[in-house]
């Protein structure tokens, strides 16, 4: 019981990780755009 435990915490754990690159990965392109847009402002 305890080994299934554990195995259900590594997976929850592991999935939690991954959803917060794919968070992280939109995040950084948000960004992105962000600075591009203030590039453009200030060539203006």
């Amino acid at each position: 019981m305890k080994r299934f435990a554990a195995m259900l915490l590594l997976a929850t754990l592991s999935l939690a990780l991954l959803s917060a690159c794919n968070t992280m990965e939109g995040l950084g392109k948000d960004v992105k755009k962000l600075g591009q847009k203030v590039e453009d402002k200030a060539s203006d």
